[in-house]
């Protein structure tokens, strides 16, 4: 049972409200308001649903702060890849397993409640398959276990180095397959699922249009007609170019007419549309799948946020390259980079109303759809993905309920979240996650046997 003196529910705001959580499942079962509390129970403060955080490269984390040095010319996304690259070669399963733990961690006291792992290394150094295909796909699984966050696991095709069906080069070999293989990682990953919680996912991940083509696209979407489906799309200038060039339409306006592009799907960045596909892809009710943080880092851009709001849209937020896990400041950088755009402020919200409220619930709904999670709100029968505040820490104890969100995502930090359940299993408490020495232990091991190879 779960005590909150405030929880905000689809209605609104509640006072006094009392959860109970049906264990076998992780769901919410019953949810009182204007309760007592009672002998046993959690007490928290604010209690909200917990975002996922829908677009990971959890081993990216760990050469954060290594790609900020400026060498002669012009420093760009693509320079960061070749550095990225370097990076990805030298990692180890027990390397991969250590650093997801660590990010997965870090993403629970942060308020994430799940994560969509977009992964993509799949192979031995210079490509060769580990003698179990989803060895790296198992250690992801491993590490979701550890932590308790829960998981949609999204394998990627990368079958091509570039626009054109250019050959993969030295250092994209331990991401490459045909679609046939990929169709045999996919089901590895799938009987790996066993021994995971029940609302563990597993989708696919089409890595972009410059990474497949279209017959590998077909295919691997006729081989997988339900679960999630993730995609990179239009993040860079010069992918719409080259995508225009060889197929003959901007990125995202030919995903939309040769794909049938729907709920399940998630278009990862979507940063250079115009505006007839900025409609057109909010009409497909696929969800944006914007990572303000990353996107800044690499300098992308940014995402057509107004446009896509008034069109109603569905978006959520994810740390991708984990430069910086935060999920307040994420939010507070999607409305940011928006202001610097138009020189303006309280952009991402349609007509009226509370910028905060308008990014936070956004992004739960729409994280949680493209997790293919039973999440977003709270209510009976949903999930129980839960985050807890601390309303009167003095960052937030100023506040009406109607202003808590606004001082949660553009004044408070990570450090205001006291609890986490995901799927009802309470990782966080009192701010620190229950495993915290062990993870961190096993990732300063990993990390300095890391350093030593590369």
């Amino acid at each position: 049972m779960i005590f909150a003196h405030h929880a905000l529910l689809p209605s609104g705001w509640a006072g006094s409200v009392r959860l109970t959580i049906e264990p076998a499942m992780g769901t919410i079962s019953r949810i009182e308001t204007d309760a007592t509390a009672q002998a046993g129970d959690i007490r928290v403060d604010t209690l909200l649903p917990a975002l996922g955080n829908l677009h990971s490269h959890a081993f990216q984390r760990a050469m954060a702060g290594m790609t900020e040095w400026r060498k002669a010319g012009r420093d760009n996304f693509w320079t960061w890849r070749d550095l990225m690259y370097r990076f990805a070669d030298h990692l180890t399963p027990e390397q991969v397993e250590a650093i997801a733990a660590l990010v997965y961690m870090e993403m629970q006291e942060a308020g994430y409640a799940a994560v969509g792992e977009f992964h993509y290394v799949h192979h031995q150094k210079g490509g060769a398959p580990y003698d179990d295909l989803a060895e790296l796909s198992l250690r992801i699984f491993a590490a979701a276990a550890t932590t308790g966050i829960g998981l949609t696991h999204l394998p990627v095709l990368y079958t091509y180095g570039g626009a054109g069906k250019a050959p993969l080069s030295d250092g994209q070999r331990r991401f490459g397959n045909t679609p046939d293989r990929y169709a045999r990682l996919v089901d590895a990953a799938r009987d790996g699922l066993a021994g995971m919680p029940p609302d563990t996912c597993l989708g696919i991940a089409p890595h972009s249009l410059r990474a497949t083509s279209p017959d590998d696209l077909r295919a691997v979407l006729a081989d997988n007609p339900d679960g999630s489906v993730h995609i990179h799309i239009a993040e860079q200038p010069k992918e719409v170019t080259d995508i225009e060039g060889w197929l003959g339409a901007r990125p995202v306006e030919w995903l939309l007419n040769n794909a049938s592009v729907d709920a399940r799907w998630c278009l990862i960045h979507a940063t250079h549309m115009s505006a007839d596909e900025t409609s057109a892809m909010a009409a497909s009710g696929a969800v944006a799948g914007l990572c303000p943080i990353t996107e800044s880092n690499l300098g992308d851009g940014p995402f057509n946020g107004s446009v896509y709001l008034e069109a109603g849209g569905a978006f959520g937020v994810g740390s991708d390259s984990n430069v910086i896990i935060s999920l307040t400041e994420e939010l507070r950088t999607l409305e940011y980079s928006q202001r610097l755009r138009d020189l303006a402020r309280n952009v991402m919200v349609v007509g009226e109303g509370s910028v905060g409220h308008t990014l936070y619930t956004g992004a739960a709904k729409g994280g949680a759809q493209a997790l293919g999670r039973n999440a977003g709100e709270i209510t009976a029968g949903r999930l129980a993905d839960l985050m807890a505040i601390d309303s009167t820490t003095p960052t937030l104890c100023a506040l009406s309920r109607d202003q808590l969100l606004d001082g949660l995502v553009f004044a408070a930090k990570d450090n205001v979240v006291t609890d986490v359940w995901s799927a009802g299993r309470h990782a966080v408490r009192e701010g620190r996650h229950v495993e915290r020495e062990g993870i961190v232990a096993r990732y300063r091991k990993s990390i300095s046997s890391l350093l030593d190879m590369i």
